[in-house]
């Protein structure tokens, strides 16, 4: 396994920091202190794209029937992760989740829980190589039954963005028909503090995550059938609270037909 490097900030250490978790470094903290100080409403971005995962996942079980998750970039587990949501709803749901992180797949086993009706899979894959991924995850889910294909605050670590939608093709290539894309990442445009505290920390030598223009996000479910409300602020997709407040993270959630 590689050796995991403290000396240097990681984002899914530091969004793990902002939720409230544990799995983090002093530099890890001291890069999310330093951006915060900046631009504090990260914390409730971070905050706001958890909640999203949560109402995106019991859309898809309750409205669309949706028993097989495929989440690529999971991230380190906190609390209401993919798994939690989904078979709490429905105990006999499937997921798979994938990362190449060596702090995650050293936590793979918080991740690879289950209910005894359902499974949980953990594969050690780079979001580069799709069709890898989707052959991992045949091991656990159904190739013939809709999958939802969630991609949460991972494709901004795309630097190319053709690249980061060609991702996203051969991903849902090789997904049936009636599947579901999720997928929410940070949005330029919405507040310049946000994007002075992202681009300060994109030159401190972590691996950079790059907020993209509002129609960049939507161009990602270009084939797909939306969702109502479409590409909106992540507090605004079917919210549970009243009076959400927007907020510079976008996502939405798309029906391959």
């Amino acid at each position: 396994m590689t050796e995991i490097d403290t000396s240097v900030p990681h984002s899914a250490r530091i969004w793990n920091y902002w939720l409230g978790g544990k799995d983090n470094y002093p530099v890890d903290e001291a890069a999310g202190d330093a951006y915060t100080a900046v631009f504090p409403g990260i914390v409730t971005i971070a905050r706001g794209s958890r909640a999203f995962l949560g109402r995106s996942i019991r859309y898809l079980v309750r409205e669309a029937g949706i028993r097989q998750f495929l989440d690529v970039g999971t991230g380190l587990p906190t609390v209401d992760n993919t798994h939690e949501v989904a078979q709490r709803l429905a105990p006999e749901s499937r997921i798979v989740y994938v990362d190449n992180d060596p702090l995650v797949l050293a936590h793979a086993r918080a991740l690879l829980t289950s209910t005894p009706e359902g499974a949980t899979a953990y594969e050690d894959i780079s979001l580069f190589e799709p069709e890898r991924i989707i052959e991992a995850a045949a091991g656990t889910l159904d190739p013939a039954r809709p999958t939802a294909l969630i991609l949460s605050g991972i494709l901004g670590h795309v630097t190319d963005y053709d690249q980061a939608r060609d991702i996203v093709r051969r991903l849902l290539a090789g997904l049936p028909s009636g599947s579901y894309l999720s997928v929410n990442d940070g949005s330029r445009g919405t507040d310049p503090a946000y994007e002075r505290a992202q681009d300060a920390y994109n030159e401190t030598g972590a691996v950079p995550y790059f907020l993209r223009p509002v129609h960049q996000i939507e161009a990602f479910f270009e084939g797909l059938d939306l969702v109502e409300p479409g590409v909106v602020p992540v507090p605004l997709w079917h919210p549970e609270e009243a009076d959400p407040v927007a907020i510079g993270q976008h996502g939405g959630l798309g029906r391959k037909p």
